[in-house]
């Protein structure tokens, strides 16, 4: 494999990817180069998938290891141990932003591994870390085709910044992770002093621009290579059984999912009594396991579907009742949802 570089500036540094040099026996691997932290990801998948998974089998790994510092373990541990705090957090920052992207039926295992090989002392390496993950992934023959990319965004005396430093962020109002697609947020996760809702719909979007300069990288370097992905085998749903559910449990579905009207646990009770009510509607799934499945599966994605229908419909409630007073408050929280649903709508089929 030729090994192939693209850059750009992200904020106040130059942000590199590398492919082609490092871990050619992995599927897919990217080195991502921001100031001196070097990042390097990997993504291995099976050929199969598992039999019998109701899951996504994805396994995300970042390891943070001394060396990368210029360290070596003394005292009573002299050698690498167990995943720290934060090391484990940032596994999961990996994890949310691509696991919704993967195709619907996909049950292959799947592993990323992102290994920081060089540590700045002042820049965080975990936004790079989902950039890599995105790219090794998108440049592999695995089936994501929809890359993504992570910015941090701090607010420093009326400005934003792109990437701050620890020493910055320190006199930050914002603290602002947030990972995206070209045409829309998949994931946001902040912390802020006090931040009106109007600054944080401006460092949304101000994050997702870079977002978007940094996923022109990754596809620069897809049309370089091409890959071919592999196929994935999708059981078609039962459209009859999708129906009669739909028509007997969407009312029942609905309510208990108001958790206004219902508090957490015993919105989780009427749930599991409506799912109960849609097994039910096929005597025969006690004797077919697949039928079963179906049936299982049905009701989940009617689930999904009613949590996603309802997020825009209650937000323009909020916004008809807020009146003039709180019309600007309203028009916020109706932008920030809309840009975060642009994302959550794009899932693959």
């Amino acid at each position: 494999m030729n090994v192939h570089r693209v850059s750009t500036m992200v904020g106040e540094r130059e942000l590199s990817i590398e492919i082609g040099k490092l871990a050619k026996q992995a599927q897919g691997s990217a080195l991502v180069r921001y100031g001196d932290t070097v990042v390097l990801v990997t993504a291995c998948a099976a050929k199969e998938p598992r039999e019998g998974l109701d899951f996504f089998p994805l396994t995300v790994d970042y390891r943070e290891n001394f060396y990368a510092a210029g360290k070596i373990p003394g005292g009573f541990f002299k050698r690498e141990g167990k995943p720290s705090e934060r090391e484990v957090l940032n596994s999961r920052m990996i994890d949310r932003p691509i696991r919704p992207l993967f195709p619907e039926g996909y049950k292959n295992e799947t592993q990323v591994i992102a290994l920081v090989l060089s540590a700045d002392t002042d820049i965080d390496p975990s936004m790079h870390a989902i950039v890599g993950a995105s790219t090794a992934l998108y440049t592999s023959s695995i089936p994501f085709t929809h890359p993504v990319a992570a910015v941090r965004v701090g607010l420093i005396e009326g400005r934003y910044y792109l990437n701050p430093t620890y020493s910055e962020l320190k006199n930050s109002r914002l603290n602002l992770a947030v990972a995206g697609m070209e045409d829309g947020i998949v994931m946001v996760e902040a912390g802020a002093n006090e931040v009106s809702e109007e600054v944080m719909v401006e460092a949304l979007n101000f994050g997702h621009q870079a977002i978007k300069q940094i996923i022109q990288l990754q596809k620069e370097l897809y049309a370089k290579l091409q890959p071919k992905k592999f196929d994935v085998v999708v059981t078609p749903v039962d459209e009859a059984m999708a129906k009669k559910i739909e028509d007997s449990v969407r009312a029942d579905l609905e309510d208990a999912l108001d958790t206004h009207k219902h508090d957490k646990l015993e919105s989780y009770e009427l749930v599991d009594t409506a799912k109960k009510k849609a097994v039910e509607l096929f005597p025969e799934a006690e004797t077919d396991p697949e039928k079963l499945k179906m049936a299982k599966h049905i009701f989940s994605a009617l689930k999904e579907k009613i949590f996603r229908d309802e997020i825009p419909r209650k937000t323009s409630e909020n916004s008809t009742r807020s009146g003039r007073s709180g019309s600007k408050h309203a028009s916020c929280r109706e932008r920030t949802a809309r840009l975060s649903l642009r994302g959550a709508r794009r899932r693959p089929s």
